[in-house]
């Protein structure tokens, strides 16, 4: 599947997931500190500042106090931007070393976007919206980035799950997420 592809899909399992809020943007989430509407405000600021990081900016959003609204606008700029000639295919060093935007975006950004997916169902009572399949394939991922996993700011440390948990369940507690987590 190409980088754009798997960017966009993600960003519209998000975008579907928004549309269950129901005005729920202050429960809060497995993020600590953090209500859906600042996940959603995370998620939009860290793909904006690495565009902008590769001198790739994106329209000024119009302002809204709709993190949905927010979010899809976003998004639709984003995947234009990366379906124009050349961006997803566009080298850079990355923090591993050589990237491409499309990658970055898809692998690292995507990634982020799937978990946080993750916090924001939690946080308003919906199921696991990350299969053991897309677990097996976000846990290879995450295997790759080593001790950076665990940096400021990206996971917190990893919690214990049982040897026969699911593979959902083992990615989530890899990632500092009690899998059984529920808004109180």
């Amino acid at each position: 599947m190409d980088t754009i592809t798997i960017f966009r899909n993600r960003a519209d399992r998000f975008n579907q997931l928004l549309t269950k809020v129901d005005g729920r943007w202050d429960a809060p989430t497995p993020c600590t500190d953090w209500v859906v509407r600042d996940v959603v405000r995370h998620v939009i600021d860290t793909e904006r500042d690495f565009l902008d990081k590769q001198q790739l900016p994106l329209p000024n959003q119009a302002a809204t106090d709709d993190p949905a609204q927010a979010w899809h606008s976003h998004a639709e700029a984003v995947i234009d931007l990366l379906s124009s000639d050349g961006v997803a295919e566009r080298n850079y060093e990355g923090y591993f070393g050589p990237a491409t935007i499309g990658d970055t975006m898809a692998n690292f950004y995507g990634w982020d976007l799937a978990v946080h997916t993750w916090d924001v169902a939690r946080a308003i009572g919906e199921g696991n919206p990350i299969s053991d399949a897309e677990a097996r394939e976000l846990a290879a991922g995450a295997e790759g980035w080593g001790a950076a996993l665990y940096s400021d700011g990206v996971c917190a440390a990893a919690l214990p799950v049982d040897d026969d948990a699911g593979d959902a369940d083992k990615l989530l507690a890899k990632l500092g997420r009690d899998p059984e987590w529920t808004a109180a």
